[in-house]
């Protein structure tokens, strides 16, 4: 039985949708509990309904806008906090919160802790691309300056995720840069490519460097660069299906004919935006913790809880945690 622990206060959403999902989890699935970390009058009626329910009872919530790490420090009983404890003593297995990001980084990486060897951990996301491909990618945005041993890292641990919770059994991993070249980037970039090559192998296989296009096109199963530049990619590519979105809406309202169109293309309009959502991959996913650590979107449905508390469970299950750790030591021990 894995159990996943859920913060039901996290997002901008009324805890009523977290709690959505959660029951539909418990439904399809005999063999997950869930621990419900959150308010006595939200968790505890929920939880004497359900059987495979416990309730987490705290007594404080971190606000999507207030300061991380000041947030954790202020509010120690605040779901997002108490979730974390709640792994490191053993009461569950997983975490799922679409709470304050910064808070569940600072408190995942204090309480459940980092995986002996991995030096810093990841934020990584599965981005869609053609023909239901879906690319691991990270960091998104924990880690703005990193060595070229963390690079080596991110590879192992993308690698490890897209083979254990994505099903891919040799995933492809290649590296962020502005050319295909071995030649091309930055300094930086360049140090970055010269030590994935040397560890080519260890727990991931380099293809060499990507661009920016291959986030969207599937050319790759697992692309790795620094928090900095990962994160202005996947700002740019929020940015530009809100631009998308709006121009279709304001061509529509200018035409019938528009209008016409966009109701026979509603349906795989429709399925584009399901994918931009990320709530069939459950969010955002922090590697490097003891645990597997899931972040929804703020604006999170019950469909995004349902799919992170499932991606949590066949992440314990696949031993991603594990698969992480022996891909870390072996590179430690060199």
């Amino acid at each position: 039985m894995i159990r996943v622990c859920v913060d039901a206060m996290g997002g901008d959403e009324p805890p009523e949708v977290v709690l959505e999902g959660i029951a539909k989890a418990l439904k399809d699935h005999a063999d997950v509990e869930v621990l419900v970390a959150g308010d006595a009058s939200v968790v505890e009626p929920f939880c004497a309904k359900h059987e495979r329910a416990k309730a987490l009872v705290t007594t404080e919530a971190i606000g999507m806008d207030e300061h991380p790490a000041d947030a954790i420090r202020a509010k120690r009983d605040s779901s997002i906090v108490r979730g974390c404890e709640a792994i490191r003593a053993g009461e569950a297995d997983a975490f799922f919160s679409a709470g304050n990001t910064g808070a569940v980084l600072a408190a995942a990486t204090l309480k459940v802790g980092r995986i002996h060897g991995v030096t810093r951990p990841a934020l990584m996301t599965p981005i869609p691309g053609l023909d239901g491909h879906r690319t691991v990618t990270l960091d998104l945005g924990a880690n703005a300056d990193c060595k070229p041993e963390m690079l080596v890292q991110f590879a192992q641990m993308g690698s490890a995720f897209a083979h254990t919770v994505m099903g891919v059994e040799h995933p492809r991993c290649a590296l962020m840069s502005n050319g295909t070249e071995a030649t091309k980037g930055s300094a930086q970039v360049l140090e970055f490519h010269a030590l994935l090559e040397e560890h080519n192998g260890e727990g991931y296989d380099f293809a060499g460097n990507c661009e920016g296009v291959d986030l969207l096109l599937g050319n790759y199963d697992v692309i790795v660069a620094d928090g900095f530049t990962g994160n202005v990619a996947l700002k740019t590519l929020e940015g530009t299906a809100k631009y998308m979105v709006k121009r279709i809406k304001a061509a529509v309202a200018k035409s019938p004919r528009a209008a016409l169109g966009a109701l026979l293309l509603k349906p795989a309009l429709g399925e584009v935006a399901r994918d931009l959502s990320g709530d069939e991959t459950g969010g955002a996913v922090l590697l490097g913790c003891k645990a597997p650590v899931f972040i929804g979107h703020g604006a999170t449905s019950a469909n995004a809880v349902y799919h992170g508390i499932l991606a949590a469970k066949r992440a314990v299950e696949g031993g991603l945690v594990e698969r992480i750790a022996n891909s870390c030591a072996a590179q430690e021990q060199e």
